[in-house]
């Protein structure tokens, strides 16, 4: 268990940014002897073998193909983008004897605990190579950036912060204006003048720990969604002796909505399935047969009950640290889990030996939701909306379970191992 949450742990401190999250899942298929497709070649298929598919570097679609005929594809879909502070442009504030960065709020972020923080710089920039622009990958591994606190005596009262005042982060003096910019380029080898564009973000680059009277509980940046990330690809590349298509799927976008070239609320996962329908000569007829025999779970972190407020959550449907899988359930549908996908999970987690929570919101609150409802609108697949429990979600620095990362790959590696039979309303676990 400890090996398994410093292995975590170290996957976490290498993705920072949702382009990192990709690199790094594809080096583990590719040790593992995966094989990279690319959507703009054509595929040759070959029986018992892996493969995996990434789209704009932030999403990635792998399988395996079974060596005998199958019934279905059992999915499971996380996503790899986190709540940050993305660049502008234009990204330099140098009107005063600071230089400060110019960001805007990616996703929900809980504000206050990016303050006094130290920040760094990590995405991609897009550079000019002779006639060509390359992608490069970028991760400043030192400390660049802080968003300073007000100190109290100066305050009038409790205020709500501005992200466009309070969250501006220092960065420098004026006199080291373009200076990040000259960083960036001596990192991927070129010089300043040839970078074109870029998606850079500000990270957290608190280093993720165990602790705790028992070092029971983990702490990092990113959890949310990296836990389900980590755990789904763990499971998925320990899982053996498939009867139905495995496929692992991290979508990108999330937490903005899903909605571009490469999120859930794209069509990378639809012609992902296509294209491996075509490749193994699946007729169009059979491609839809095998969509209703197939199983989609949405993997995104839970919210735990919370220790000083205990009553924010559900008197029943809640979860604690350390607690297993969380089922999420939703009248309004914000969560797909129905009682046939309930049943189904809940029988995934008797056979891989893994505790199970259910859990809702409590009924005057909102809550959150996932890709689940919008991915299974693309492809309309019968699934459930599980999670792990998480204290401080979209915090800069959030916890979870150390047991919970363990049942977690336990029950992936049993979910893309199982034979998950559907017949109508009728469907068995084997």
């Amino acid at each position: 268990m400890e090996n398994l949450n410093r292995d975590l742990i170290d996957f976490i401190d290498a993705s920072v940014s949702p382009y990192h999250t990709v690199y790094q899942i594809k080096m583990r298929l590719i040790e593992d002897g995966y094989k990279e497709l690319k959507e703009s070649d054509s595929w040759y298929l070959e029986k018992s073998e892996g493969y995996f598919v990434t789209r704009d570097d932030s999403s990635v679609i792998a399988f395996r193909v079974p060596e005998n005929e199958f019934d279905g594809f059992q999915i499971a879909a996380s996503h790899s983008d986190s709540p940050a502070f993305k660049l502008k442009p234009a990204f330099e504030l140098s009107e005063s004897p600071y230089l400060r960065v110019n960001a805007e709020k990616y996703g929900g972020l809980v504000l206050s605990s990016w303050l006094d923080r130290v920040l760094g710089v990590a995405g991609r920039i897009i550079v000019k190579e002779g006639k060509d622009l390359k992608t490069k990958l970028v991760n400043l591994e030192r400390d660049i950036a802080l968003i300073p606190s007000v100190a109290p005596h100066l305050m009038q009262g409790e205020t709500k912060l501005n992200p466009a005042v309070d969250m501006v982060a220092l960065m420098g003096e004026k006199e080291s204006a373009s200076r990040l910019l000259s960083l960036i380029a001596e990192s991927v080898g070129t010089d300043r003048e040839n970078i074109i564009s870029h998606d850079l973000y500000l990270v957290n680059r608190d280093k993720g720990r165990m602790w705790g009277v028992n070092s029971e509980f983990v702490s990092a940046p990113r959890l949310d969604d990296l836990q389900c990330v980590y755990s789904s690809l763990v499971g998925f590349l320990l899982s053996s002796e498939e009867v139905n298509m495995p496929i692992l799927a991290v979508f990108d976008s999330e937490e903005v909505g899903s909605t571009s070239l490469q999120g859930a609320n794209s069509d990378f996962l639809t012609t992902t399935l296509e294209r491996i329908a075509d490749a193994l000569d699946i007729s169009s007829s059979d491609y839809k047969r095998l969509l209703s025999s197939s199983f989609f779970i949405s993997a995104d972190n839970a919210h735990t009950v919370h220790p000083n407020h205990p009553e924010l959550t559900d008197s029943l449907n809640k979860a604690y640290l350390n607690s297993g899988i969380v089922i999420k359930h939703n009248a309004q549908m914000r969560y797909i889990t129905d009682a046939r996908g309930e049943a189904i999970v809940k029988g995934l987690c008797r056979i891989s030996d893994v505790p199970y929570t259910d859990y809702t919101n409590r009924s005057d609150i909102q809550g959150g939701s996932t890709l689940g409802h919008i991915a299974i609108s693309k492809v309309s697949i019968l699934g459930a909306d599980i999670g792990l429990p998480e204290l401080s979600m979209h915090s800069a620095f959030e916890t979870i379970g150390k047991r919970d990362t363990e049942y977690a790959t336990r029950f992936f590696e049993a979910y893309f191992s199982a034979y998950i039979k559907i017949k109508d309303n009728v469907f068995s676990i084997e």
